[in-house]
């Protein structure tokens, strides 16, 4: 069973990437990563450290609270 926060942080991933336009491959090199690394945290695969969750807010253009969503558990 995956983790929510793992989840919710993959959802926010794609979803901010996709609203950018941005490959998975652009962003792993925009951030200096590996682009499976980036579907591997999109899938809540991996659990990242957070200076990965810094080079991906730099590599989106957007404050590292955006990369967590608040999830309304009474849905």
């Amino acid at each position: 069973m995956k983790d929510s926060i793992l989840e919710s942080f993959g959802h926010a991933v794609r979803d901010l990437r996709s609203q950018k336009n941005m490959t998975q491959e652009e962003l792993a090199y925009k951030a200096g990563l590996h682009r499976t690394y980036i579907g591997m945290i999109e899938r809540a695969e991996k659990n990242i450290t957070l200076l990965n969750i810094q080079k991906i807010a730099s590599a989106l253009s957007v404050e590292i609270t955006n990369l967590f969503y608040v999830q309304d558990k009474s849905k």
